[in-house]
């Protein structure tokens, strides 16, 4: 029962975040530098955007930092394909895209196939919906 209320609170929230932290603990910066997802490390954390963020080594802790909105997850780590039909979701690590340098996530690897299909015509629907859901369940 604590997870469901958990997963509840968290969507409300700008940023998907579960226990484990944004993007359930992975390092975002290793997404773009080693094309995969990488699980961060307690000792390389930051709050940002109300959540907190672990990353693997301090280089990309520090990159982060520096710029955040450029290695953050699309939608705030919600669903992409999700978003694009007009909810929030919540997303595994390994169901990733980087589209024109920015990282979007999916709930599975299955509905990133699906997302893949007609990702950019996704895009264009999430971030139009975007703007309303960001701050609501």
């Amino acid at each position: 029962m604590l997870f469901i209320s958990w997963q509840v609170l968290a969507q409300k929230a700008e940023v998907f975040s579960n226990a484990d932290g944004a993007i359930r603990g992975y390092d975002a910066v290793a997404y773009f530098t080693e094309s995969k997802p990488v699980k961060g490390k307690t000792e390389f954390s930051y709050e940002w955007n109300k959540a907190t963020w672990y990353f693997s080594n301090a280089e990309n802790l520090n990159t982060f930092k520096a710029a955040p909105e450029k290695y953050a997850p699309q939608f705030g780590g919600y669903c992409a394909y999700g978003l694009s039909e007009g909810h929030k979701a919540p997303t595994q690590p390994d169901a990733w895209t980087i589209v024109d340098n920015k990282l979007y996530l999916n709930y599975n690897t299955k509905v990133k196939e699906r997302w893949n299909e007609n990702k950019e015509e996704r895009i264009r629907k999430a971030n139009d919906k975007w703007v309303e859901l960001k701050d609501q369940e």
